[in-house]
């Protein structure tokens, strides 16, 4: 079997260079199992995958984690959880520090845990105050022992700044990094090497559409069956033409071919192998890729392999600007799809 690369986030905290990511058990990607995405846990953590990303908004997935360390308590401590702490727009103006610690302790109770081994922190509207204050709580509860570590997730550039200028101490930022998306390249990588943050990414397969699946298809209008389609077809549009999306994936598949693998293990492969990157979050409903991706630890790109995928996406036409601008603008396509107050649906207690 294939080993699974690790890296010290911190030191003394290691974790697996791939995650398996919570957000497609969280609803709107199809029906889930509960007694088989319990199972499916564990062959990730027997495979290697020791490292859990979830999110106190994603809908049921924390109490299945939760349930997974109640259910293998042998695999339970090789187990890293990094959740998310993302209180809903609407509830940024009278948030405070017993929501604060509300949010946590509930976060706590749902995973089974006595602290949390990460916790990203999220503001939807910097227009609204109480950002960094809020971090400073959070903060708090570090020193308290209920969080382990802080880290951020689609802050821009400036507003990590901000939390860093202010205190905070950040070690991890969550990001979207790609082929087709390369904003972190412009601004934040180097603001976070410069203050020794490293970088965990999602969006590398763009839901899916890094697949042999899509090579040589037509141009999908939409709407789509699944939240994941949906978004990154509005990034890949951001890249370019649909014609210019084929030539990436024909350079993909050529330097798969050169490797024995695939699109996807070559498009995650770069990602891993970009400056200050951690590790790389997949999002998985099933194992049924669970040995793919184990072949991303067996290959390396060659000079020559980046340069073809170069001679392609250097063409591109976007996206443009800092981390998740495009995603701050409401108004805007990629704005207009996100759902702002996940926590309002998503009350039920742990079990």
């Amino acid at each position: 079997m294939s080993q699974v690369e690790r890296i010290e986030l911190t030191p003394g905290y290691t974790m697996s260079r791939l995650l398996k990511g919570g957000w497609h058990l969280a609803g709107g990607h199809g029906q889930v199992d509960r007694s088989q995405a319990i199972k499916d846990m564990a062959a990730f953590v027997e495979a290697g995958i020791t490292s859990f990303d979830c999110a106190d908004h994603y809908i049921g997935v924390e109490e299945l984690i939760g349930d997974f360390r109640r259910d293998y308590p042998s695999l339970a401590p090789l187990v890293q959880v990094h959740t998310k702490f993302v209180p809903d727009l609407s509830a940024l103006a009278s948030m405070n520090r017993q929501s604060v610690v509300s949010i946590i302790d509930r976060s706590l109770k749902r995973l089974r845990v006595e602290q949390l081994d990460l916790v990203q922190y999220f503001w939807w509207d910097w227009n609204v105050k109480g950002a960094v204050e809020t971090a400073l709580v959070l903060k708090e509860l570090q020193q308290e022992g209920k969080i382990a570590r802080i880290g951020v997730t689609n802050f821009n550039t400036d507003y990590l700044a901000e939390l860093v200028d202010a205190g905070v101490p950040v070690v991890a930022n969550q990001i979207q990094y790609s082929l087709v998306d390369r904003r972190p390249d412009w601004k934040m990588n180097a603001y976070c090497q410069a203050h020794g943050i490293k970088i965990l990414t999602y969006g590398h397969l763009l839901g899916g559409f890094f697949s042999e699946d899509w090579l040589g298809k037509p141009e999908p209008k939409g709407p789509f069956e699944n939240r994941s389609w949906t978004k990154y077809k509005l990034i890949i549009d951001e890249f370019g033409e649909w014609s210019l999306f084929q030539e990436l994936l024909a350079a993909l598949q050529r330097v798969g071919q050169r490797h024995g693998v695939g699109i996807g293990e070559v498009a995650v492969r770069w990602v891993l192998d970009r400056p200050n990157v951690a590790g790389c979050i997949i999002g998985a409903t099933s194992t049924r890729h669970l040995a793919r991706n184990l072949k991303i630890f067996d290959f390396a790109l060659s000079r020559e392999d980046r340069a073809e995928l170069a001679l392609v996406t250097d063409n591109r036409r976007g996206p443009p600007g800092d981390c998740y601008q495009l995603e701050n603008d409401r108004n805007g396509p990629h704005g207009r799809i996100m759902r702002y107050n996940q926590n309002e649906i998503n009350q039920k207690p742990a079990a």
